[in-house]
């Protein structure tokens, strides 16, 4: 499909087919571009209302990773034809609130029949081209920073198994369903340029695309990655989705580890995440400013490790 597109008769196609970002940038002027993505997938909790917030934040979250403000959405759905009204609507009730507290209006959108629901957004905001975030934009010195912890892969798959206790569920929903409006501001505010979020590639898989795109590479922390407590009590027990083992089988080449991981510590690496954080490269003269304003939100942050020369993700 690329080779029907040539970039060089869309100048104004800032981000698309030639990269690797997580939303089309297309560019009006030279203060205002469009910001356009769409996500959906199937229930990862049992609650509709939840499952609606989730799925939303999710696909919100891919103009918050390009340093964009949502304005409009679009649902998309797939209903079974037995399924219970009352259970539809709270999906999109879910979808709904969480457009609303992101200051987006949903303005109709598309349902088709499936044998098992699926929930999204088209989603569409706008962002100052000279002001947006690329995965290639991190430099060497810049810190990482993810806004919020790993784990809801294995809590989810715990769920499914019927073996997640309802507190552990719930600490990951309220992770799930938390927009990553905060971060993504503080960010632009504070000259970062290099950005993505966490989801179903993993951290490592995610990061990977960042560092492959600016072309440097990573050195991660373990010790500093936060990683919820009861996705450790999961992930000892080896309770992953498939996702994790087809994640690790495609990125772990290009991970060193200079520490011993237990094998359960280095699967938390590539679980899946849905709705998870940002992954933000700032620069190391923003550190101080980028940190006082998420404190400044309420938002949390973690700083996870650095950019440096040369290529792949180092774990230390």
């Amino acid at each position: 499909m690329q080779q029907m597109f040539d970039p060089a008769d869309t100048p104004e196609l800032l981000a698309g087919l030639t990269s690797p970002d997580d939303a089309a940038v297309w560019k009006l002027d030279d203060e205002r571009a469009l910001v356009i993505t769409t996500d959906f997938f199937t229930p990862v909790v049992d609650d509709p209302f939840d499952y609606g917030r989730i799925a939303a934040a999710n696909s919100l979250s891919d103009i918050y990773a390009m340093g964009g403000t949502p304005f409009l959405a679009l649902n998309i759905a797939a209903i079974p034809p037995d399924l219970d009204p009352a259970v539809a609507r709270e999906i999109f009730r879910g979808g709904a609130v969480v457009c609303k507290e992101a200051g987006a209006v949903i303005a109709g959108g598309h349902t088709i029949q499936d044998k098992e629901p699926k929930y999204g957004l088209v989603a569409v905001g706008m962002v100052d081209p000279g002001r947006m975030f690329t995965k290639g934009g991190a430099r060497p010195g810049d810190r990482l920073y993810l806004t919020k912890p790993l784990g809801f892969g294995t809590i989810t798959t715990a769920l499914k198994r019927q073996l997640a206790r309802p507190e552990d569920l719930a600490e990951a929903v309220s992770w799930m369903v938390r927009l990553n409006r905060d971060a993504s501001k503080a960010a632009s505010e504070c000259d970062v340029r290099g950005a993505t979020d966490i989801t179903g590639f993993s951290f490592t898989g995610h990061a990977l695309e960042l560092a492959e795109a600016s072309h440097v590479g990573l050195r991660v922390d373990y010790d500093r990655l936060p990683i919820l407590e009861s996705a450790r009590t999961y992930a000892a027990k080896f309770i992953f989705p498939g996702g994790a083992y087809d994640n690790r089988l495609y990125f772990q080449s290009r991970v060193q580890h200079e520490i011993d991981l237990p094998e359960e510590d280095q699967m938390l690496l590539y679980d899946p995440q849905t709705s998870g954080g940002l992954l933000l490269a700032v620069p190391g003269t923003s550190v101080d400013s980028f940190e006082t304003r998420m404190k400044e939100l309420d938002a949390p942050c973690w700083q996870v490790g650095e950019v440096v020369e040369g290529d792949g993700i180092v774990i230390g």
